[in-house]
Formats: structure tokens, sequence, C-alpha cells
């Protein structure tokens, strides 16, 4: 059995993966945003941005922030969030966009799209219909310059996830010192309640959304709501693997291998789709290619030289090396286009 790497210019994972991922403003460790700012000293891209937080794993996956802001908002003025066009929408679900002020502790919410995120009403479609939303910062949030913004969601179909991507904010114009609202929802999550699919009823985990708890914030970290937040920071902990959605509505059409998940902050090998049941041996190969040192063109995948890995190219700079699956090797089936297959 041969398994292709499907090679996406803006989106390098399979499709059975994709879900929905926020790109404007810049997510933390994103590969599909020319814009966003350098990375970190010692991070790398994340590959896996529109997988669903593992049931126990940290809600923040990357801790180390930009050193500038990839957005300046003001207060009182419209911001957009916006979101990448080729994922999986599960039919809507209850979004929400909050602010921290102390580095991922406390999320405070500041807008809310529930019911029929990305669908402008009930829908058992996986197409988004919305792919951005425009909404007024409020007027009374501190300035910060390293404000934290969360996009988090609960999907309306398949497996009970819970997905969430951060970017790092300034914010200026307003002399407000705090600020009170809605603590952020989290549920199908370790020690959260789990939010039931859907089927249909678009009221399903509404009661955790209206009676979340008001907590205030404030510009130096500091926050109050008469009970201990639990921290969003990563914990010590494995993740678990993304599941395949298993609702018949978006059912993946393809077995995946294995799935095991490296440790935060490495990149994770895009999902494989099997393309012929021949033997290996039958498929058309290829000399492995030695990625080369210099500028190269975004989304093209070459073999290292052992045939162990391979690298792929993002925004004109090679990544480290991914591995293949165990027990299969890297090939090269045609320019910029690579296979993992067992010999």
């Amino acid at each position: 059995m041969l398994f292709k790497i499907t090679t996406i210019a803006v989106a390098l994972v399979a499709s059975v993966s994709a879900h929905m991922a926020m790109i404007e403003p810049c997510t933390r460790y994103t590969p599909n945003n020319p814009k966003c700012p350098a990375l970190p000293a010692g991070q790398t891209f994340d590959y896996n941005m529109k997988t669903p937080i593992g049931y126990n794993a940290p809600l923040i996956t990357h801790a180390v922030p930009y050193a500038t802001p990839v957005e300046t908002w003001t207060a009182g003025q419209p911001v957009t969030v916006s979101f990448q066009a080729d994922g999986a929408a599960h039919g809507g679900g209850h979004c929400e966009f909050s602010l921290s002020y102390d580095g991922g502790k406390t999320f405070v919410v500041i807008h809310q799209e529930l019911q029929y995120c990305f669908f402008t009403g009930p829908s058992t479609g996986n197409t988004p219909q919305v792919l951005s939303y425009t909404f007024n910062l409020p007027a009374n949030v501190p300035s910060s310059n390293t404000a934290l913004f969360a996009w988090s969601w609960v999907n309306a179909i398949g497996n009970r996830e819970f997905y969430m991507n951060v970017a790092d904010v300034a914010i200026t114009g307003s002399s407000a010192t705090s600020y009170t609202g809605k603590q952020q929802t989290i549920a199908n999550h370790v020690g959260y309640p789990t939010i039931a699919e859907f089927s249909g009823d678009y009221t399903t985990g509404l009661q955790y959304y209206t009676n979340a708890p008001t907590i205030t914030v404030t510009g130096n970290g500091g926050s109050s709501n008469g009970t201990n937040p639990v921290p969003h920071v990563p914990q010590s902990v494995t993740p678990l693997p993304p599941a395949v959605i298993s609702s018949t509505a978006v059912q993946a059409s393809v077995p995946v291998p294995t799935y095991v998940p490296p440790p935060v902050n490495t990149p994770v090998v895009p999902v494989y789709s099997p393309v012929s049941s021949a033997p290996a041996s039958a498929q058309p190969t290829a000399a492995p290619q030695p990625p080369p040192s210099g500028s190269c063109t975004h989304g093209t995948m070459a073999c290292n030289a052992n045939d162990a890995g391979f690298k792929v190219c993002v925004w004109g700079v090679w990544s480290s090396t991914l591995s293949c699956a165990a027990g299969t090797t890297c090939k090269t089936t045609a320019p910029g286009s690579i296979a993992c297959g067992w010999p």
C-alpha cells in the first residue's frame, strides 16, 4: 500500500483532518499566513492547526508569544476575524471570541457567534458559508501591548471536540483599567462538560454559554470572578490523537494510518490518504532528492537523502525534517511531490 501526501499550497493537511482554523489575526506559529512575523527563537511551524484540541492536551499549544503583536486594534472600533477557506465546518456550532491579559490563564468573552457559527442558519453541511466575522471591540477593554486573542469553537456535527486558536494583539485607545464580561466557555475537554452532538437541535449546550460566570480582567493581568479560573497554559500531558469524524454527514471516506502524536511544538506529519492498493514496488518511483538549502517554492515537498523523512517549503523556507510513518520510506513521485510507502 502506498500513501500519497497531498500538497496544498495554503493548507498542508489532507482534507480528512482539515477542520476550521483562524488565519486573521495571525495565529501563533501558523504556516498559512505569509504576513505573520518571524517565529520566536527555537519554535517551529504548526502544520496541525486545523485539528481539534486533544481531550487532555493543553488548550494553548504554543506558550511563547511572537516578539511583536500581529495586529494593533483600537478599543471601540471594528475588528475582523477570518478563517481558512478549505476547512470542514461540521454543521456550525458555538463560537466565542475572547481576550486574555494574563498570558492565557483567563479569557473574557468579547463576542459570540452561537448555534450557527460559519453558517447563516441550521445546516448539515461541511462547507462553511461564512469565513469572516466583523464586530466592534468593546470601548472599555484595557489597552495593552501583550493581549492574547482567542477564537474557540464547539462543533455541531461529529465527534465531541473543542477547537481553539490564539493570536498576539495590541490594543490602543482606551483608558480603562479593567473589563467585565462572561468567562470563556470550555467544553468537550478534560475537567469540563461535554456538549452533545446537536442532531438538529441548535440550542444544545447553550446553557453553558448563557450561564457562564462573569469575570473582571485588568490590563495588568489580574482577574476576579469569585472562583479560581482554570489556567489555559500548557501542562505536562501527552496529547491524544485527533479523532476521525464519525457522523454520516461528515464521514471520512478514506482510512487514516495510526497517528502517533509528537511532542508539543513539533511539526505534525500531514495525514495520508491511500491512492492505490498495489504493492509499493509496482508504483513509479524516482531517486530521492535532498531538499536544497536556499529559497524554495511554497508547498513543495522533497525527500531527505536517506529516505527516512522529508521537508516542506513554507513561504520560501524549508521546514525541519518530518518523518514518514513507521516502516515506510520517502519516495519522490514527481517534481515537488513525494510519497511515503512501504519498501
